[in-house]
């Protein structure tokens, strides 16, 4: 199976992991400054979010990812995760180390993460909420949750629309099927990696971030006081310029 995405643009390739809260259209913010600055720039749905349906079979992210890169003939790329995206893009680089050029990794989930009963009640009172019907409620706890102060009307209108598809699109099969877990040692992740948590962030994504840093041999952490999970739709023009100077960086290393 192909999961749907998008290429633009010509240059080193830029590969865009989106949170579970969205999907590909969360970098709508970044996608045309990393085209025009002279990248080949690729996002994706992962299974059950956007256009791409749920699984029939099972499956990995990783290995979707995998396959995807290797339809593109695109042999390295800079991966720049979000959330949900960060973890796939952890593990991407664990995995296969030789493939990754850099990291940018915006509040990023951390494979193995033991939840805070904080997070946990968030879960579960999500689940109850999707479980009962109450779709509306459960994405107005999403928007509430993950976006910081920052975020303008805009914002929160995508991430209305990107995660009521979401359920609606994993609510949809009669039979769920989860994906394989995937084993990787994270020490084995060898790239540059830049590692941003947000201020207004759950604690829990705020410590994954600074731990991440410690625990990756090639790996810096900044906290950005003005984010909350999700800085790419928070303020967009300037997490492209974030990322763009990451890659900057990286290159200029080279």
């Amino acid at each position: 199976m192909t999961i749907m995405h998008e290429v633009a643009g010509d240059g080193p390739a830029v590969v865009l992991l989106h949170s579970s809260v969205g999907d590909r259209r969360m970098w709508d913010g970044q996608w045309e400054a990393l085209r025009a600055a002279g990248h080949r720039v690729v996002r994706c749905d992962f299974r059950g979010f956007g256009e791409t349906p749920c699984a029939d079979r099972p499956y990995d992210n990783v290995t979707d990812l995998v396959e995807l890169l290797d339809g593109l003939g695109i042999e390295r790329a800079a991966l720049v995760g979000a959330s949900f995206g960060g973890r796939i893009a952890l593990q991407f680089a664990a995995l296969h180390p030789g493939r990754v050029d850099s990291l940018t990794l915006l509040c990023p989930a951390r494979p193995g993460h033991e939840a805070s009963a904080e997070l946990e009640a968030l879960d579960d009172l999500e689940v109850a909420l999707v479980e009962s019907g109450k779709l509306d409620e459960a994405v107005e706890l999403m928007v509430d949750t993950w976006l910081g102060p920052d975020a303008d009307g805009a914002a929160r209108a995508l991430v209305r629309v990107m995660q009521r598809n979401a359920y609606e699109v994993q609510l949809a099969p009669e039979v769920e099927i989860s994906p394989t877990p995937v084993e990787a040692d994270l020490r084995d992740v060898t790239a540059p990696t830049l590692v941003y948590s947000g201020a207004h962030d759950l604690p829990d994504f705020r410590r994954i971030a600074a731990d991440l840093a410690e625990l990756l041999p090639n790996a810096e952490h900044r906290e950005l006081p003005w984010a909350g999970h999700l800085p790419a739709l928070e303020r967009p023009a300037e997490t492209a310029e974030l990322v763009l100077a990451h890659l900057a960086s990286v290159a200029g290393r080279s």
